[in-house]
């Protein structure tokens, strides 16, 4: 299971660091972070020259919001308020290119500033992920519908909006909540088993619970990792101590 870093404001040194530290992913936080366009185009210009995967949970459900992410170079799109499947079906086809989705077309980093050949756009469509967030009364309801749609790969879980739609103060870790956590894997379970198409064969999928990971393997079983404030050391060779790379800027 790899792991991300969450990310709010746009700072160079801030990736590098979580480089250092062994992440492989941040995930951009444009929805609450201070994230400007401009800012955004140079930071996942910049985390993907150090080799890291980049998931930009953008500023709404907008097709312009996912459209900037995904054409800045984005690997992914979490999409806040999501409502119900009706909803994530309207926006969510916004990261995918026809005919499975509305994407519009760009040139620029995410086409690797050249023209690609057209076996391109369905692989893009299998390699770009995206995933709306379960963060509302609504959403969660409807979750076994949104997770059928084929431009949907995923939910992302969003405990803290979750908890105050469904009328409950802040977020807590209840006797009730793993039971929202198995259903939301058998929800994927589910999914996967009745698709069946090549698309997501021997794929493995994945609950991005808010800054945290939740992962179903093949097996059902599942791995909840929560979000820590410390700073681990992910790998014996990512440790202090190790030779540093150079920046792409430097």
């Amino acid at each position: 299971m790899k792991i991300a870093t969450w990310m709010t404001t746009p700072h160079f040194q801030h990736a590098e660091i979580a480089r250092d530290c062994g992440f492989e992913h941040l995930v951009l936080d444009i929805e609450h972070g201070t994230f400007d366009l401009g800012a955004l185009d140079r930071f996942i210009g910049f985390a993907k020259a150090l080799g890291m995967g980049v998931h930009a949970k953008v500023l709404g459900p907008t097709v312009e919001a996912i459209q900037q992410a995904l054409d800045f170079g984005a690997d992914s799109v979490i999409i806040p308020h999501i409502l119900d499947a009706a909803h994530a079906e309207a926006v969510c086809a916004a990261a995918k290119y026809p005919p499975l989705g509305r994407r519009s077309f760009a040139g620029g980093r995410c086409m690797g500033y050249t023209r690609q050949s057209d076996d391109f756009f369905p692989a893009e469509n299998v390699r770009v992920r995206c995933w709306p967030m379960c963060e509302t009364a609504e959403s969660l309801a409807d979750i076994e519908n949104i997770l059928k749609l084929p431009t949907v790969d995923g939910i992302f879980m969003g405990p803290s909006d979750l908890s105050l739609s469904r009328g409950r103060p802040n977020y807590h870790f209840t006797d009730d909540d793993p039971r929202r956590h198995r259903q939301g894997r058998e929800s994927l379970r589910r999914r996967r088993q009745g698709l069946g198409d090549a698309r997501l064969a021997g794929r493995r999928a994945r609950v991005r619970h808010g800054p945290e990971t939740q992962t179903g393997d093949d097996g059902g079983r599942a791995a909840i990792r929560h979000h820590s404030r410390r700073l681990r050391w992910p790998a014996r060779d990512a440790r202090p101590g190790r030779p540093r790379r150079r920046s792409p800027l430097s």
